[in-house]
């Protein structure tokens, strides 16, 4: 049995999409408030107005994208807005693997690039964004190992930008690759209820949407706990 504010306590609800309004990220804000969700996100130009809305409700996390949605940025633009980031009052940062890297085998560099965003967090944990939909298998499983290696809190599926990321496969495989050396967190794909606690039971233990998708699921949910 998994009650409601379980289910909100893995949740990070974001607004991170190009056309993302400063109205729905003042309503991501309210809905945080309303079910006590663990973490919110915006992009990096509308991070403080989401500190700022959430600076009185310590328990919800406010976070902050970096080398967001591509991972193509250098690995010293990332550390920048990491840094950057951190001064805002983010709680936590999510960054994008450098896809092309992966791809080409440059493991080396794909290592430097997650320890450099890492070693500038400090004690702020550091989820490292996959974007699955991009990877083959041995893909998504190498670059999970490399970043359990660097030290990472979690793996992420993807952005949300890409058109899949979050599938029962994907988690599977993540979870299988990196153990209890970090956590998994699905975004990318989580549509509705049945598809996160089938995730969570896969290991999955944080899950990226959008206030729409919050909406629709805990809408759903028709008492205070869920058969599970």
């Amino acid at each position: 049995m998994m009650k409601l504010n379980e289910i909100a306590r893995m949740i990070d609800l974001s607004c991170v999409q190009a056309n993302s309004s400063i109205s729905e990220i003042k309503e991501v804000a309210e809905f945080a408030i309303k079910y006590n969700c663990i973490c919110t996100f915006a992009l990096p130009a509308h991070t403080p107005l989401l500190v700022d809305l959430l600076k009185d409700y310590p328990e919800i996390k406010v976070g902050g994208v970096v080398g967001f949605p591509s991972g193509g940025s250098t690995t010293k633009a990332k550390v920048f807005e990491a840094k950057e980031l951190l001064e805002m009052g983010v709680d936590e940062l999510d960054m994008v693997i450098n896809i092309a890297w992966l791809k080409s085998k440059q493991f080396e560099l794909v290592k430097q690039d997650i320890r450099s965003v890492i070693e500038t967090a400090g004690k702020t944990p550091v989820k490292v964004i996959l974007e699955c939909h991009h990877l083959s298998n041995e893909e998504i499983v190498k670059a999970c190992e490399l970043a359990a290696e660097e030290g990472v809190a979690f793996v992420k599926t993807g952005t949300g930008w890409a058109p899949t990321g979050a599938t029962l496969d994907n988690v599977k495989l993540m979870k299988d690759a990196v153990g209890d050396k970090c956590e998994v967190k699905a975004a990318g794909g989580v549509r509705d209820l049945e598809t996160l606690i089938s995730m969570n039971k896969l290991g999955t233990t944080r899950f990226g949407i959008g206030i729409r998708t919050a909406k629709s699921i805990f809408e759903n949910i028709k008492s205070e706990s869920v058969n599970y």
